[in-house]
């Protein structure tokens, strides 16, 4: 491993291009330093935006060198993506309370309680912004986003197996059912989040899951 913060690709080869952003995992330094700059990224993006996501100052932050992260990262859109990467492994596990509205209500108010979180809500304004603007950022959110339902399309199929929800129901469709009027009320109405909000968000996915209209099919 180099004494300084000269970055090495996959194969311990210095100075070669390196792997697109969350594709390798990490460890040891290697470890320290991306968890440092990602950390120092998120804390950038809530203050300043995604237009104020500057990677010396990224770099200053996190106490590496410049080079370090020009040459892992090499542009705000790459750090934006592994930020996404590593936020969606480190996301909370989904509720299992044994009833399907149980699980709901607690999914809308862990959404609830993300957004409306001074730091997490800015840095999620900035991600969004970051996907308007590229297209890996966009491809990044996608992911993120795609693992967080299917972590908690869970609590419909276990809902479907004990026969609170009608076969054939579409696990993924019920929950992004549940979180889409809550972002659309972060990001366009303005609309008050809170408590109840979120259950009312809930209540409403389950209401369709229950009619049959939140069925598999082409999205």
């Amino acid at each position: 491993m180099p004494a300084d913060d000269t970055a090495t690709d996959s194969t311990g080869t210095t100075g070669a291009v390196p792997p697109a952003p969350g594709t390798v995992r990490p460890g040891g330094r290697t470890a320290r330093v991306r968890d440092a700059v990602l950390r120092a990224a998120g804390d950038l993006l809530s203050e300043a935006g995604f237009a104020g996501l500057d990677l010396a100052e990224v770099a200053r932050r996190a106490g590496v060198g410049k080079t370090t992260v020009y040459r892992r990262w090499g542009t705000p859109e790459g750090l934006v993506a592994d930020l996404l990467v590593d936020m969606a492994e480190q996301s909370q596990p989904r509720a299992d309370t044994g009833s399907v509205a149980d699980d709901l209500r607690a999914n809308a108010r862990l959404v609830v309680e993300t957004l409306t979180d001074d730091r997490q809500g800015r840095l999620f304004r900035a991600l969004v912004a970051a996907a308007l603007c590229d297209a890996q950022a966009e491809r990044a959110l996608r992911r993120f986003y795609a693992v967080r339902i299917d972590v908690w399309a869970g609590c419909v199929t276990d809902a479907v197996a004990r026969g609170e929800l009608p076969a054939g129901t579409d696990p993924r469709r019920v929950i992004t059912a549940v979180s889409a009027p809550l972002y659309y009320a972060f990001l366009v109405s303005g609309d008050p989040l809170d408590t109840a909000a979120a259950d009312r968000a809930a209540a409403a996915a389950l209401a369709a899951a229950h009619a049959g209209t939140l069925t598999a099919g082409p999205a």
